[in-house]
């Protein structure tokens, strides 16, 4: 048996999305095949230091989401990017973990799913599971997304920007005749539903506007669609496949839409009803409209995608999620496992994924020669 891979689990980050990250990355520790690799787990603080973690100790109240931390009391790493045997630094030590065969981004929202890390990684030639640089950014701007989408012809829920510098022009009766009520108002750039609100009436309009901006530059208002919230996971390179798609049940008394707590922190906020109960036309056109939506935003490695499904069959568009959850209640890998590939198998799939584009991506010209 030749040597295993050593694979680099990078986890926690600085967005407001850092907690749901910890316990993404404790599944997919806990479901990776150690006979394979080797997992080298680099936990990011919220401050954006580096720490290399202990297997035994990298997280502090591990099963409790609401007060689950990353442990910071491991030693800081260095990161060379230019340095391919010695990638990484621990100091003070100034000794070398050694080179990471390839990266595995648990990092959602900002700073993780955004191209940032997948620059970095790029740059310092670190194979890494997920999108590139632009599939991670372009699907991280919900703007950019719908905008796109838009023009590949896809349905997608009407919508406005705005953006911090505009934000005195945002005027609610105007809002409310291009948008209609109720409306929704969000971060252009933050999932796990972080400082999105359901607006009602006039009210809690300025204190929501005020609360997504805390969040980002640029702010989305969009049309509230009433249906089923319905998700489909996608996998692949070039020729990606789609999951049989899964439902999201919101108890409505207790959440009045799928939020952050409804997602992550309250076990029975919501049911995931997988595979979703659909006949089988609305699977196959999901599934359609899932990978054409990957495809469009120039997607790589895996993906979840979110719809709208309407009383009368009309399917909208919601967002796309480019490092979808891993937390044992995450959709991405249920609805996989219903597919016929379980978890460990899942994270190989998308570990080869990743080995395979950079294989492609080392035989392109960098440098013109006369």
């Amino acid at each position: 048996m030749g040597r295993k891979l050593r694979v680099g689990i990078l986890f926690g980050g600085k967005s407001a999305e850092h907690e749901v990250s910890l316990q993404s990355a404790k599944n997919v520790y806990e479901a990776i095949d150690k006979d394979k690799y080797d997992v080298v787990l680099i936990g990011i603080d919220k401050a954006g230091k580096w720490y290399l973690n202990d297997a035994s100790q990298y997280l502090l109240n591990a099963d409790n989401p609401k007060l689950i931390k990353l442990n910071k009391g491991s030693d800081n790493l260095a990161f060379v990017p230019g340095d391919e045997s010695n990638q990484l630094i621990q100091v003070p030590k100034q000794q070398s973990v050694g080179p990471i065969d390839v990266a595995f981004p648990v990092l959602h929202g900002t700073y993780g799913e955004d191209g940032t890390i997948q620059g970095l990684l790029k740059l310092a030639n670190i194979p890494f599971v997920g999108a590139g640089v632009l599939g991670s950014a372009v699907g991280m701007d919900k703007d950019v997304t719908k905008r796109l989408l838009k023009e590949a012809g896809l349905p997608i829920p009407k919508f406005r920007v705005f953006h911090r510098s505009n934000k005195k022009e945002i005027n609610f009766n105007k809002v409310v005749s291009e948008i209609g009520l109720p409306m929704f108002i969000k971060p252009a750039n933050l999932g796990s539903s972080v400082g999105i609100n359901k607006v009602h009436g006039k009210n809690d309009f300025q204190a929501f506007i005020e609360e997504a901006f805390k969040y980002d530059q640029k702010i989305l208002i969009e049309e509230f669609i009433k249906g089923r919230e319905i998700e489909c996971s996608v996998l692949g390179n070039e020729n990606p496949i789609a999951s049989v798609p899964g439902e999201i049940v919101t108890d409505r008394q207790r959440h009045e839409f799928y939020s952050y707590d409804a997602k992550y922190i309250d076990e029975i906020g919501a049911t995931l009803e997988a595979p979703a109960k659909l006949s089988e036309e609305l699977t196959k056109k999901i599934q359609e409209l899932a990978i054409k939506s990957f495809t469009t935003l120039c997607c790589e490695g895996m993906a979840r995608v979110d719809f709208f499904l309407r009383d009368d069959n009309q399917i909208f568009l919601n967002e796309i999620n480019t490092i979808p959850g891993f937390t044992k209640i995450s959709m991405y890998p249920k609805l996989w496992e219903l597919s016929g590939i379980p978890y460990s198998e899942l994270i190989d799939k998308l570990i080869q994924l990743a080995i395979e584009r950079f294989e492609k991506e080392k035989n392109l010209k960098t440098t013109f020669d006369l």
